[in-house]
């Protein structure tokens, strides 16, 4: 009997039992259900009684996980459509039935099994080869529509932009409060929604366009122009913050010739992973 296990920070390679899995096979939760009741109930683990723990969430998509050698789990995570922000996976050979997998790994992994991080379970096996995949899912927090998060990006802007701050080797002192400029908010609704929908991430658009170009198509007549893009960040909190610690993003937020600005986020809908992808544009009006 051959046991294979690996804490899988979502960046390490797994190397395992060489492990293909057919999709949904019939009997895949069986051996989830049967450590959610051992969870309830594992009389001991390192010899020392073992308290109750919760019972974790069969996922399927996590029964849909291929572990192969060379597997990364983050992709096979993302591939099975499945977030997380922690997994770990536990292969067996040689078990004939659930039960038997089970007492297998059940005393060896009993710490891994009972962990209090993960929140969800899927296992799978073809013969007598068994895989166990347990996660905790990256919760995603709703957002609230565009306008509202281009509001709080511009208070945590005018915040930022209220005290002294370096930026890479720059060095800003305050600068004024920049006022919200609806045709902005627009140049970057426009942006953002063109990088969602076509999966890019770059300040020049397919067709060539750049900032400035985008500002004048909403109508702003401009002096000066910049922007800042970011994505994947989940709240207006995270995209600021990423901003604030990149230099050039930095000194865009904290350019005093800058008056004006507006912001907002789009995200494809037939994107599984819900990524944002974030707009800031900056602007001195004639």
């Amino acid at each position: 009997m051959l046991i294979t296990t690996r804490p899988l920070p979502l960046a390490a390679a797994l190397a395992a039992v060489s492990f293909a899995v057919a999709a949904a096979p019939a009997r895949a939760d069986e051996l989830a259900n049967l450590i959610n009741a051992w969870r309830t109930a594992p009389g001991t683990c390192d010899g020392r009684p073992a308290p109750p723990v919760e019972r974790l969430a069969v996922e399927p998509a996590l029964s849909r996980i291929r572990i192969g050698p060379g597997t990364f789990l983050e992709s096979a995570l993302q591939d099975a459509g499945y977030q997380a922000e922690h997994a770990e996976a536990i292969t067996v050979s040689g078990p004939p039935d659930a039960r038997a997998a089970l007492d297998a790994i059940g005393q060896p992994y009993c710490r891994t099994l009972r962990a209090a991080e993960f929140a969800a379970i899927g296992t799978a096996h073809v013969g007598t080869e068994w895989q166990i995949v347990l996660a905790r899912p990256v919760v995603i927090p709703p957002l609230p529509d565009w306008p509202a998060a281009g509001q709080d990006i511009l208070a945590l802007v005018n915040a930022a932009r209220a005290r002294p701050r370096t930026c890479g080797t720059r060095t800003f002192g305050p600068a004024g409060p920049l006022a919200w400029n609806p045709l902005l908010g627009r140049a970057a609704l426009a942006h953002s929604t063109d990088m969602a929908q076509k999966h890019y991430f770059n300040h020049e658009q397919p067709d060539g366009s750049l900032p400035a170009d985008r500002a004048t198509a909403a109508g702003y007549r401009w002096v000066r122009v910049g922007e800042n893009i970011a994505s994947g960040q989940r709240t207006p909190e995270e995209a600021v913050a990423s901003w604030l610690d990149s230099p050039g993003h930095c000194a865009n937020i904290m350019n005093p010739a800058f008056t004006e600005m507006g912001a907002a986020y789009a995200i494809n809908p037939r994107n599984r992973n819900r990524t944002a992808y974030w707009t800031q544009v900056f602007g001195t009006p004639l």
